[in-house]
């Protein structure tokens, strides 16, 4: 009965708006949609008059035919001895090992030091000291101490991601309604049901904004960190083939890059949507 009645306490504010949704009809077409539907369309009419005119030289824009048949060629025959997913699998690998010890990391230590102000005394001045560098700064040491292995990589994608959820995490703290807390703890909850009944549902949407942005910012420290120091990884093709002027494995490396970030976004979207239904509704 009492984590019913605490949790009436989120859904009362965000009745009203709510029900306006319900109500609210979709008229006409997606503009939005269309224009992006729009600008990919004149994207690709425009390499295909450069394919076919040949205007600029297949060296620095490789025709479609030429892109396709190298991404055909890198699925099945490999790259340097390696297949297409075979450096995709090394890089996610060391993505997703270091985005999951992130998460584990930064959601509970962001949530404490969100409520208490010794706790983030204690860690924000490291976190503001990281969180600006650029990553690549500090990756020859992690190189120097930990070699060129994964184990540099997955400490440097951790450190990326740290910071966006960290930061995600304690700013949706302080954001939370005292009314919130105050009409719980009225209700007799414990300060345990406090937290899973009201603090982590409130700041539930804010965490997986901070984990979407953490991952962009760690795929793209990723591919840059293939391409300081591996032997292996999307990154490290892509470099690896521009020593070569292999401009039509980089143009299927920086696709394929593209197509796999947009698909994992959309799978934390979709993530979000299934787990924080109540997103916008507070």
């Amino acid at each position: 009965m009492q984590g019913k009645l605490i949790s009436n306490t989120l859904s009362f504010s965000g009745m009203g708006k709510s029900e306006k949704r319900v109500q609210r009809k979709r008229t006409g077409v997606n503009t939005p949609r269309m224009i992006s539907i729009g600008v990919g369309i004149l994207i690709f009419a425009v390499w295909l008059y450069i394919s076919v005119t040949g205007v600029v030289d297949p060296k620095f824009i490789p025709t479609i035919q030429s892109v396709w048949d190298a991404l055909v060629n890198i699925s099945i025959e490999g790259y340097k001895g390696s297949t297409l997913l075979q450096h995709l699998g090394a890089s996610f690998f060391r993505l997703f090992v270091a985005f999951g010890l992130a998460i584990l990391a930064a959601v509970p230590l962001g949530l404490a030091c969100g409520q208490s102000e010794k706790a983030r005394a204690a860690l924000e001045p490291i976190v503001e000291f990281i969180r600006p560098l650029p990553p690549l700064a500090y990756y020859t040491l992690l190189v120097l101490w930990m070699g060129i292995e994964n184990e540099s990589k997955i400490a440097l994608l951790f450190l990326a991601c740290f910071a966006p959820i960290y930061v995600a995490c304690v700013a949706a703290v302080k954001k939370i309604p005292a009314a919130y807390v105050n009409a719980a703890t009225t209700l007799g909850a414990s300060d345990r049901q406090v937290f899973w009944r009201v603090i982590l549902p409130y700041t539930a949407p804010d965490i997986f904004t901070g984990i979407r942005t953490a991952m962009g910012h760690g795929y793209s420290t990723l591919v840059a960190a293939e391409m300081v120091a591996a032997a292996s990884g999307i990154g490290w093709m892509v470099l690896d083939a521009s020593n070569w002027l292999r401009s039509d494995v980089i143009f299927a490396g920086i696709i394929v890059m593209g197509v796999t970030g947009i698909l994992i976004d959309k799978i934390l979207r979709l993530a979000e949507r299934k787990l924080v239904p109540w997103k916008g509704k507070l």
